[in-house]
């Protein structure tokens, strides 16, 4: 295990996504922007770009011995039978059969001696509408108060855009924007098993463990959204949506300081665009997208937190209207009282 800039060891690592239903994509005509899975007969979710990411890091750090194993047309088939192995695919499998027809997560770590392992775990299942969007929708299309495209009828909507709909207009992740900044960093760029800092973006935020919600990281230095804890981020601006720019190779001060995700490279070739965002520029409820190699592209919408100012006087309100309410409460208290010690006695 290879030692970081500041002597911890770390290792490459990336997640993808085990589905079999991924193997209907593969010279389906109705899917063929979807890059890998239309072009190979596949499990594992646009695993070229998994490649490419762990190569890409590797050659960055000068780890010969890694770049030599996921290497060209030979490192891609290397990685996926690493992964068959792992899930159990193959002849000498002895998984059961509806394990295997079970969506997984494979997490895929790379060391600077060549070595690859795989870890596998559950993950929920997903429409292939939301693993390969045609398109982001138009805000409102999701909360059911729109098309997903300005001017276009209702009844022009592809299938694919009215099962996204179905399948999370109802249930949007809580996207959640940090108290705190994080300084980017080469391993805010490449994904690697140094996650200090994104664990700690989240514990502010109290996400515990696997939950529909994530948190948004901003920059130290100039205030911009870097990235999700786990996912991409995408945002409408001006009649578009856009991601925070990342370059493909690290350069110091130059993008947000995001990841080079799998996902967002997917839908910057396809359906968005780059621009800053900054921080300050989010509004509560506002809606949203985010992405990751796993659970493939996940609708949902802000919540900001309310400031220190905000905060102190929401306090103070709400002493004052306690106060009141204690007053009111006397007052009446002591009315009824005196009213009633004073009603004349009937006798029959």
């Amino acid at each position: 295990m290879a030692a970081s800039g500041d002597g911890s060891p770390f290792e490459l690592f990336s997640s993808v996504r085990y589905d079999v239903q991924l193997r209907e994509v593969a010279g389906n005509r109705e899917y063929n922007y979807a890059g890998w899975n239309y072009r190979r007969l596949s499990p594992y979710y646009m695993l070229d770009f998994h490649r490419d990411r762990l190569l890409r890091a590797a050659t960055h750090w000068g780890w010969e011995a890694a770049v030599a194993v996921v290497w060209g047309d030979d490192g891609l088939r290397r990685l996926e039978q690493v992964l068959n192995d792992a899930v159990g695919i193959g002849a000498q499998s002895t998984v059961p059969h509806e394990t295997l027809n079970e969506p997984k997560r494979c997490k895929i770590t790379l060391g600077h001696e060549g070595k690859l392992d795989v870890e596998v775990s559950s993950t929920p299942p997903a429409t292939l509408a939301c693993l390969f969007p045609l398109q982001f929708p138009s805000p409102g299309f999701m909360l059911g108060a729109g098309p997903p495209v300005s001017n276009q009828p209702i009844s022009d909507v592809p299938g694919l855009m009215k099962d996204m709909r179905t399948a999370m207009g109802k249930q949007p992740y809580e996207v959640i924007v940090d108290a705190d900044t994080t300084p980017s960093s080469v391993h805010t760029h490449y994904k690697t098993t140094r996650r200090q800092m994104y664990d700690a973006a989240r514990q502010r935020a109290g996400i515990t463990g696997p939950e529909p919600r994530e948190v948004l990281l901003v920059n130290a230095d100039n205030g911009t959204i870097m990235d999700g804890s786990i996912t991409t981020a995408y945002f409408w601006r001006q009649g578009i949506w856009v991601t925070p720019p990342v370059p493909p190779r690290y350069a110091e001060a130059s993008g947000s300081g995001g990841l080079d995700g799998t996902t967002r490279r997917w839908s910057i070739e396809r359906i968005v665009e780059e621009d800053v965002i900054q921080a300050s520029s989010l509004r509560n409820g506002e809606e949203c997208w985010i992405s990751n190699g796993v659970r493939g592209f996940i609708y949902g919408r802000i919540r900001l937190r309310a400031s220190h100012d905000e905060a102190t006087c929401f306090i103070v309100i709400c002493c004052y209207l306690c106060y009141y309410l204690w007053i009111c409460y006397r007052r009446y208290y002591y009315y009824f009282c005196n009213f009633t010690t004073t009603l004349p006695l009937f006798t029959a």
